[in-house]
Parts: structure tokens; sequence; C-alpha cells
């Protein structure tokens, strides 16, 4: 693996773990720019193909979805037609005739890179009313460093930022496992999408989610914490998965490698976060529907 992208990684990771401790408005910003930038590489691959879609009106809704998710999370799925909506008004009334196409990347821009990954904000701010700020704009600093690092008391922590680091590690092991296993032992195709991905690979992937899921809900104290860490590390592993795929489908729809040049030795934003889109909602509901049916 090169330097550039083992270094590129870490500062990605550090910046990623820092924005989510703090959470509150902190986290939103990092989040808008991650939504701005892949909206950009986003738009980038849908022009590739001669669409004109209404990238300027998407990605300002899309921020502005971001912001609504912050201060009131319920309000934020009334967002989305209105949203849409609005998307279409601006394209009916451009000079030139709007196409199904340009309404269809539009809509999907809003939806992909907008609306899935909002799902974030929700999660990282989950029951945040329970939770004194002790920082500026929503802000949240540990107090206690103990917290963090001992497992005993680590429940003591907001549970907004648990669910959503545990998200993380399970995505990060993931990915891990399945770039070394699939590299090293992995053999049989898994699909044309994306021809070096393989079989074992996704396979030892999703295992790497499921023993991260594992633990965490033992350590969190999740009711009957093996059957729900198992159910979260299926999700995230088979999401992370789906979303790496989807990425792939339109880079190869669009005839390029890479999504962007953003990252030395990554790729764009978008290479880099495609299997974070799908997996925030799932986790979100997963921790607002699910567990509470278990307890």
């Amino acid at each position: 693996m090169p330097w550039s992208r083992i270094i590129s990684g870490i500062i990605a990771i550090a910046l990623a773990l820092s924005s989510t401790l703090l959470g509150g408005w902190y986290f939103t910003i990092a989040m808008a720019i991650v939504v701005f930038l892949g909206q950009q590489e986003y738009f980038n691959l849908v022009r590739s193909r001669g669409i004109a879609p209404a990238a300027k009106t998407t990605i300002v809704v899309s921020l502005i979805l971001l912001a609504i998710c912050t201060l009131n999370a319920s309000l934020a799925d009334a967002i989305m037609p209105i949203a849409g909506t609005f998307i279409c008004f601006y394209l009916l009334f451009q000079p030139k005739f709007a196409t199904i196409a340009d309404i269809s990347a539009s809509i999907m821009g809003l939806f992909y890179v907008g609306y899935l990954p909002s799902y974030w904000v929700r999660l990282r701010n989950l029951n945040s009313t329970n939770i004194i700020s002790n920082l500026p704009f929503g802000g949240y600093w540990p107090e206690n460093w103990n917290q963090i690092f001992t497992p005993e008391n680590i429940t003591g922590l907001p549970e907004g930022l648990t669910f959503t680091v545990l998200t993380f590690l399970c995505i990060w092991a993931a990915d891990i496992g399945a770039y070394f296993f699939g590299k090293f032992f992995g053999k049989t195709p898994l699909s044309n999408i994306s021809p070096k991905k393989t079989v074992e690979g996704a396979i030892f992937g999703i295992s790497g989610s499921l023993i991260v899921a594992v633990a965490g809900a033992y350590f969190l104290h999740f009711p009957y914490s093996v059957i729900s860490g198992l159910t979260l590390g299926l999700l995230i592993g088979v999401a992370s998965l789906l979303g790496d795929l989807t990425e792939s489908m339109l880079k190869r729809d669009a005839g390029v490698k890479d999504s962007g040049q953003l990252i030395p030795g990554h790729g764009g934003i978008l290479d880099r976060t495609d299997s974070y889109i799908f997996t925030a909602p799932l986790v979100y509901y997963f921790v607002t529907l699910i567990l509470p049916l278990l307890k």
C-alpha cells in the first residue's frame, strides 16, 4: 500500500473522529464539507454523460437539510419532498427544456449525496436533549478521558457518539478486512461492476463487521448482545459493500477510475465515503426502532 494512501487515510480518520467527538455543529459542518465535495464529484460524473442537472440548487438544499437535521431531526424527512419539488420547479423554468435524465440525476444527487448522509447527523445527535453540552455550538468534550478508554465507563458517553463511533469501527473493519483478505486470498470475482472485488474478500469484510459489532454490543450492554450485535454487524457489512458497488457502478458508467483526485492515494471524496452512504440510515433505524423492541 502506497505511503500516500496510508498517511491520507490516517489524517482522514483523525479528522472524522475529532469532529464526531465534538458533535453538535462541529460535526454538521464536517458533514457539510463532505456532502458539498461529494456532490461536486457526483455531478461531474453526471455531466460526463451529457446530462445537465440542477447541481447548485441540489447542493444548497442538501446543505439546508443537514442544518435542519441539527436543529430538529423530526422535520428532516419533510424537507426531502419539498426539496425535490423545488428542484423540479427550477428545472422546469430553465431556458433549455429539461430532460428526464436531468431531473432524475438531480433527484438522485439529492437522495444519494444529500438525504442519506444526513442520517449521520441524526445518528450523532441521537438523544442530544439529554446531554449537557460543555462547548459552544452544541459541542461536547469529555471531562473524564477514562470514560473513553475503560469499557465499564463507556456507557456514560453521549449515546449518539457511541453509536456513531461503533458504526465507523464496523465499516473500517469491513473495508480493511475485505481489502487485505481479498488481495491475498480472493479468487472468485464478486461482480462485473468492480472486477477487483472477490467473494472471499466480501465474506471476510462482513465477518470483520460482525466481530466488531458483537464486541460493541457487549460493551454497550445491548439487549441480547450477541443477537443484536450480529444483526447490526450484518446490516453495516452488507450496506458498506453495496455502497462501494453502487459508487463503482456510477464510475463505470461515467468511464472513470476515480470520482476525483482530492485525497492522495484514495481518489475523491466519494471513493472514500461510498461505504458510509447506505449505512447511517440503517443504523439509525436499528437504534431507534429495533433496539427498543428488544428491550
